[in-house]
């Protein structure tokens, strides 16, 4: 069974930082592309970032490039998002992603999943 459960959302104040993980079982972690996704109050979800698995190469949406930093582990089948100068528009449910070979296709921005996790709450508030 194929499961990613986040953890290390919390409450932080405007200009604070945050590292959230993944934990991925079920699958080959280390052979598919993985991303974070967020969707705000209201909001639908927002793709945040993307690492793929041939180098590790890695993508951001504009409103978090140069502030967040996605990372995996492979050896320990986790991935990683360091948030940094945390704004109130970046309060959201994060939550992990991947796209495998059987499931239909999500797309958020640029990129598509097929499972995702059920997220973890953060809340950038004075």
């Amino acid at each position: 069974e194929v499961q990613l459960v986040e953890s290390g959302g919390d409450l932080v104040q405007p200009g604070g930082s945050l590292r959230l993980s993944c934990a991925a079982s079920g699958f080959t972690f280390s052979s598919v592309e993985m991303m974070w996704i967020r969707q705000a109050p209201g909001m639908g979800r927002e793709w945040v970032s993307h690492i793929n698995m041939v180098d590790d190469s890695t993508d951001y949406s504009d409103s978090v490039q140069g502030r967040f930093t996605i990372s995996r582990d492979n050896a320990k089948n986790t991935l990683y998002l360091e948030m940094n100068h945390l704004k109130t528009e970046d309060t959201a449910v994060y939550s992990c992603a991947t796209r495998l070979p059987f499931g239909i296709p999500i797309c958020a921005g640029p990129y598509c999943y097929t499972n995702r996790g059920q997220g973890t709450q953060v809340t950038v508030s004075s």
